[in-house]
């Protein structure tokens, strides 16, 4: 399989493992799609990992699958090629895209999807489908601008350049800079202490800041205040509470 979901301590790992460069072709997007939808599903994974091998996250598309579609060909796909890409970006649970090498293209584009990104100091990323005439299909001129600005993300997409990973950092477009052969584990960490938080809170916030972010504020208050009263019913709610009023912030045991 081009990608693998693999759970442990609470945290599945989505690794992409398609040699050498883990070109995104259509049968590894929807493989993608259908491991994103099985992480929403599974209750024993609460929090993901995005990872390409110590060597490169993605270097984007498979250029000559893609040579070989025409007009209507890329209509019919290009639906499904967001939609694996969404999948991801929409999983109700902490995500972190762990990037070493090239994360290029449709790997960054993936990585976007990503609430958190920690990268390898050997990383390079950006979306380079101007040289080929294109632009960005999987989310990169939407997610991209919404993460660093318009006016970064016009800069990247226009030139088609690459940035290494302090550039990178300085744009926004990453958080966190370590050492290559740390990346995975530090974004392993990461993931494995939101994964022992409060699922449903948890869930609640990044659904109130996604949306927030898609939409005006008086609607991203709203689902806001419905998420916020609504963890009232919660056992967390209970638990977290009970906790810091008998032993202090930061103590509690979440179910």
């Amino acid at each position: 399989m081009t990608v693998n979901l693999e759970v442990a301590e609470g945290v599945g790992t989505l690794r992409l493992d398609r040699p050498p460069m883990n070109a995104l072709d259509v049968a590894t997007q929807d493989r993608l799609k259908e491991l994103a939808e099985e992480a929403t599903r599974r209750d024993d994974v609460r929090a993901v990992v995005i990872y390409g091998g110590d060597k490169v996250f993605a270097a984007g598309a498979d250029i000559k699958e893609m040579q070989a579609m025409d007009h209507t060909a890329m209509v019919l796909r290009s639906r499904a090629l967001q939609e694996s890409f969404t999948a991801v970006a929409r999983i109700p649970k902490p995500v972190v895209a762990a990037v070493t090498g090239y994360a290029l293209g449709g790997g960054c584009e993936l990585a976007l999807c990503a609430d958190y990104r920690i990268a390898g100091d050997n990383a390079k990323l950006g979306q380079p489908e101007i040289l080929l005439g294109l632009i960005p299909g999987a989310g990169g001129t939407q997610r991209l601008a919404r993460l660093i600005g318009p006016s970064k993300a016009k800069d990247l997409i226009f030139t088609g350049r690459m940035v290494k990973a302090d550039e990178a950092r300085e744009l926004g477009l990453v958080d966190r800079v370590v050492a290559p052969d740390q990346v995975y584990a530090e974004a392993h960490a990461w993931a494995a202490k939101l994964a022992q938080g409060p699922a449903i809170a948890l869930r609640a916030a990044k659904e109130s800041i996604d949306t927030g972010l898609e939409t005006d504020i008086e609607t991203g208050l709203a689902v806001e205040r419905n998420w916020f009263a609504g963890l009232f019913a919660t056992e967390d709610r209970e638990r977290g509470m009970r906790s810091f009023v008998e032993e202090g912030p930061g103590k509690a045991k979440f179910v």
